[in-house]
């Protein structure tokens, strides 16, 4: 019989209050995962197109590659999230990039009709749908209604913000009840999630269990995952707006008290409450874990425990090279690295390399036959063409706009070998300043005639264009500032579908050594731009050089095969939440 994986072991289950006080002696989560019990994932995003739900970046991403992964392992695991019937998509509109809207039906998507559950806001009984898709060991379980709106609709302190996240938490909260699904762990990604804790704490409050005892509880089966250090804009409500919103939905007076008394001059900012009802808390790198600088209501620094973010490699990754992987016996049989994989990254030669790019090249080009850039073509590269790539967020410490702020210094690059750059990326709704930056390129690339025709951006990034991009690339360019990326993901596609990668030293990156992949660093901005431009080169000499190219792709998939399996975030995750 085969040994069950360990994070499987059987723990003692606590089901009765009575056994509370022994419980909250222990350090760790007491309560396996089962099906009844399930590990349960609370996210305001999911980006998972073929369930039709189309998130805004990598938190979406992320949160799909997780349930897959969990599914993957056999893991039980239930992921509660919004289904919003409005998606927002991007097109270029004489030379500008502008936001269109479809709408999107659940029913299209194999989500099936479950019962309906109500909030109550504003003095009204809202009556959500609450939807099911079941995979395996896994499920995805949302809330919705006609009139709910996009992800990210309107500004995030906004009332409709509010009732999207009310409607997530006691919304779904009480769509786990009408499952029969009782939380073994909770995990919180983002504060916009805070209140499915807070609707756990109520039901305890209210059902009898001492409100202490309660808070305790909650608190050691909460696990709060802060997924950036950069907040697009902090969450911040008023006290009026939770008495319309929030308030309404609380049973017991001992909660709303434990809420009042969080407010600051009339106002109260998420990541503080978050912060209150979770007692585990992680970061998404090493680097992030270290220099997130949270603190509790009493002012206390906060930690976190690091778990990098990992990625499911059977979605990401190039089928054709998951094969050659698995025969070769890097990876196992749940993308896991092998104890001796970098004995056998030897089999991965130039040839190999260069036939994997070549199958890769052809589904780049299958997804750019449907896609048009900025002037309106449609684009075709060869097996032979060098291809540099941008695609994460246009956010401005991301500097998308960095590599053209010398454009003959660009242009030297490209030309010699004929190279092109993509750039790929969305433009959040509403920031005018990486709109303005994004102009801008497209008037340095249209003054120069080189670059005007091998610089392509390509609007409406999505999850086909990311994937394209990353099995079809040479080199890849993830150039954030130094301490404000969290981790990122897309630098781990492209170092698993053999990309050269350039970047700076930062997010999960930062997890391995410098030495492992091309960095850019310095002192200054100018100097890092310098550094660039002479890795730019470097990439191509590489590409150019069969001994140069294998070392250089085997040295990165021995530094981060480990980092970027989601199979080793998953059990990362276990490890830290479940005691042996």
């Amino acid at each position: 019989m085969e040994e069950e994986p360990y994070f499987y072991h059987p723990l003692e289950n606590i089901e009765d209050i009575d056994e509370f006080e022994a419980a909250v002696e222990r350090v760790h989560l007491t309560k396996a995962v089962s099906e009844e019990r399930p590990y349960t994932y609370w996210t305001i995003e999911l980006y998972d197109q073929k369930n039709g739900i189309r998130g805004g970046g990598g938190l979406g991403v992320l949160a799909a590659d997780t349930r897959r992964v969990a599914e993957l392992n056999g893991v039980p695991f239930t992921l509660i999230t919004p289904f919003y019937p409005s998606e927002a998509h991007q097109e270029i509109v004489d030379g500008q990039v502008r936001d269109m809207h479809v709408a999107v039906d659940y029913h299209n998507y194999g989500f099936r009709f479950i019962d309906n559950v109500f909030v109550k806001c504003c003095g009204n009984l809202c009556k959500l749908d609450v939807i099911e898709k079941r995979f395996k060991s896994t499920r995805i379980v949302s809330v919705t209604e006609p009139n709910f709106g996009e992800l990210y609709s309107g500004m995030s302190g906004s009332d409709h913000r509010l009732y999207q996240e009310v409607s997530l938490g006691f919304g779904g909260y009480a769509a786990l009840k009408l499952l029969g699904l009782k939380p073994a762990i909770m995990q919180l990604n983002e504060v916009a999630t805070f209140f499915a804790a807070l609707a756990r704490l109520d039901e305890l409050a209210s059902n009898g269990m001492d409100f202490y005892e309660a808070v305790v509880y909650t608190r050691k089966h909460t696990l709060y995952t802060n997924h950036t250090l950069v907040q697009a804009a902090e969450a911040d409500f008023s006290h009026e707006q939770f008495e319309r919103f929030v308030y309404p939905n609380l049973k017991s007076p001992a909660v709303k008290k434990w809420i009042d008394d969080k407010f600051d001059d009339g106002h109260i900012k998420l990541s503080s409450v978050t912060i209150e009802i979770a007692e585990l808390r992680s970061g998404v790198s090493k680097l992030h874990a270290r220099v997130a600088n949270y603190h509790d209501i009493a002012g206390n620094k906060v930690k976190f425990k690091a778990v990098t973010n990992g990625i499911d490699m059977e979605t990401w990754v190039l089928p054709e090279i998951m094969s050659f992987y698995k025969k070769a016996g890097i990876i196992d049989a749940t993308d896991y690295p092998m104890p001796n994989f970098a004995e056998k990254l030897d089999a991965l030669d130039s040839d190999a390399i260069r036939n994997l790019k070549r199958v890769g090249r052809e589904e780049l080009n299958k997804v750019l036959a449907k896609r048009k850039d900025q002037n309106g073509k449609v684009l075709h590269f060869s097996e032979d063409d060098f291809v540099f790539d941008f695609k994460r967020r246009f956010v401005d410490y991301k500097r998308p706009e960095m590599p053209f702020r010398e454009p003959a210094r660009l242009r030297s690059i490209l030309e010699p070998v004929g190279a092109h750059y993509i750039l790929a990326g969305r433009i959040h709704t509403g920031d005018d300043r990486m709109t303005a930056k994004l102009k801008s390129v497209f008037e340095t690339i249209a003054a120069d005639d080189y670059l005007s025709t091998h610089v392509h951006y390509i609007a409406d990034y999505d999850e086909e264009l990311a994937y394209g991009l990353s099995v079809g690339s040479n080199a890849s360019i993830n150039i954030p500032i130094v301490g404000l990326e969290a981790c990122g993901t897309s630098w781990e596609k492209d170092i698993a579908n053999l990309v050269l990668l350039i970047s700076t030293h930062d997010g999960g990156v930062a997890d391995c050594s410098k030495n492992n992949y091309l960095n850019v660093s310095g002192n200054t901005e100018e100097e890092e731009l310098e550094e660039l431009y002479i890795r730019m080169n470097e990439a191509i000499q590489i590409w150019n050089n069969d001994f140069d190219l294998a070392y250089t792709i085997r040295q990165q998939l021995e530094a981060f095969l480990p980092v970027i399996s989601g199979t080793r975030m998953l059990k990362d995750y276990l490890d830290y939440l479940f005691a042996m």
